[in-house]
């Protein structure tokens, strides 16, 4: 197996397969699979929904399933939502078009429509569509923080009534996300499918529909590359309307630098916006029982998404 896929499947089970305790007591979940939430190039894209039996709170969490921004249904499995279904919320467990056959911006726009697929679907879902966070590890955090600060209200003219939802979220919470692909650790580092991220080429190999030839074409001019760049590295939107964000990082990681959560909630706190970091002495990329961690996100949820928004003004 190549040294990318590989990676990105190692990733991706990080934050799915790391020890958690054994619980007492056994949850009373309905677990719906393989929802359709789009279609591209002539496959469907789908999610899980993990919704707790009783006492719902109304709220939802998005889990980015995703690592080196690969995508696989193998990777869902009930640990990871529990903690959020303990507290009542509804998990939607999205897949998106997976590297090596779609790079980051393709992606992107994945989230995007699973975000307003389900705000399209809340009452269905018993979710109220202005309560909705998003989390995720590595890559997944990556797109959390996409999500969060570069979602946009959709388009009011668009053929599909779904896309002219707002894809944005209310709250963020994420494990070592990469935040800034240009300055990956320090300034002027580019990690676009180079340097530390060299192992992860396919993600970052963006094309363009060339109509002469029918075909997708790399983009090979070094600066339209680095504005793709610029355009998915989240620390580029920052603004004072973004959501409330938490980023969990080891400041050993070697992998996504904890520099680049350092940068990222800086700039956030300038802007305004509710940002912490909580830091993970001595961890690296991924760490032994990660996911209890998962309630300091739960807490987060709680404290910006569980009341109803008028209680929260």
């Amino acid at each position: 197996m190549k040294r990318s896929v590989l990676l990105a499947l190692l990733l991706t089970a990080a934050p799915v397969a790391a020890p958690v305790a054994a619980q007492e007591t056994k949850l009373a979940v309905k677990h719906t699979k393989d929802i359709i939430y789009g279609r591209k190039h002539g496959v469907v894209l789908t999610m899980d929904a993990f919704a707790p039996a009783a006492n719902g709170n109304g709220a939802a969490v998005i889990w980015c399933v995703s690592g080196g921004w690969y995508s696989s249904h193998a990777a869902i499995g009930p640990a990871y939502p529990e903690p959020f279904l303990k507290r009542g919320y509804t998990v939607f467990a999205v897949v998106h078009g997976s590297q090596p056959k779609f790079t980051i911006p393709e992606i992107l726009e994945d989230m995007h429509r699973a975000t307003r697929y389900i705000r399209s679907r809340a009452q269905d879902f018993k979710i109220d569509p202005e309560r909705i966070g998003i989390t995720g590890g590595s890559a997944g955090g990556h797109l959390s923080l996409m999500q969060g600060l570069a979602g946009n209200q959709g388009d009011p003219k668009a053929k599909d009534p779904i896309d002219r939802l707002s894809s944005r979220v209310q709250a963020v919470a994420c494990f070592y996300p990469p935040t800034d692909f240009l300055n990956y650790g320090k300034a002027g580092e580019d990690a676009l499918g180079r340097g530390i991220l060299s192992g992860f080429k396919a993600p970052f190999m963006f094309t363009e529909y060339d109509k002469a030839t029918k075909s997708f074409v790399l983009i090979t001019d070094e600066e339209r590359f680095k504005e793709i760049g610029r355009k998915i590295s989240p620390i580029n939107h920052v603004s004072a309307d973004d959501p409330p964000t938490l980023i969990t990082h080891g400041d050993a990681d070697t992998l996504v630098p904890y520099q680049q959560a350092e940068i990222l909630i800086a700039k956030l706190k300038e802007a305004g916006v509710p940002a912490e970091l909580v830091t993970k002495k001595g961890a690296g990329h991924g760490w032994p029982n990660l996911l209890q961690d998962l309630t300091t996100f739960v807490d987060w949820f709680d404290r910006h998404l569980k009341k109803a928004p008028m209680e929260n003004k």
